[in-house]
């Protein structure tokens, strides 16, 4: 299994495509599918978490604990939210629609310091 790469040039919210192009860098032979069972495997063991996120590829993410994220809608890059997660928002949704709520993931959307400072040049 794969453990050990360059992740300096990696965002902490890497999506599967961005960790094989760093992977292969040191492991030319490695195939893409091997790092995504791996990544997969990864996910299953509970040492990282897979982040479905609208309008993009999903990441990885090596804080497994429940937390929100936010991406930037001009790079697409995905940043942690410092608040606190509320453990029990579903149960303040009136359920009209008879849904059995297993959990949420909420991820906010806005503009990057990098690239709000960019767009000011």
């Amino acid at each position: 299994m794969i453990r050990s790469f360059s992740s300096a040039a990696l965002q902490v919210h890497a999506a599967a495509d961005e960790i094989y192009n760093e992977i292969v860098k040191e492991h030319k032979n490695i195939s893409r599918g091997t790092v995504y069972r791996n990544l997969q495997r990864l996910c299953e063991m509970g040492e990282i978490k897979k982040k479905e996120i609208p309008g993009g590829p999903d990441r990885f993410d090596h804080l497994t604990s429940d937390h929100y994220h936010i991406r930037c809608t001009k790079c697409d890059r995905v940043f942690d939210v410092d608040m606190k997660y509320i453990a029990d928002l579903e149960k303040s949704i009136e359920n009209a629609h008879g849904f059995t709520f297993t959990g949420h993931d909420i991820v906010f959307k806005g503009l990057c310091p990098e690239c709000k400072n960019n767009s000011k040049e």
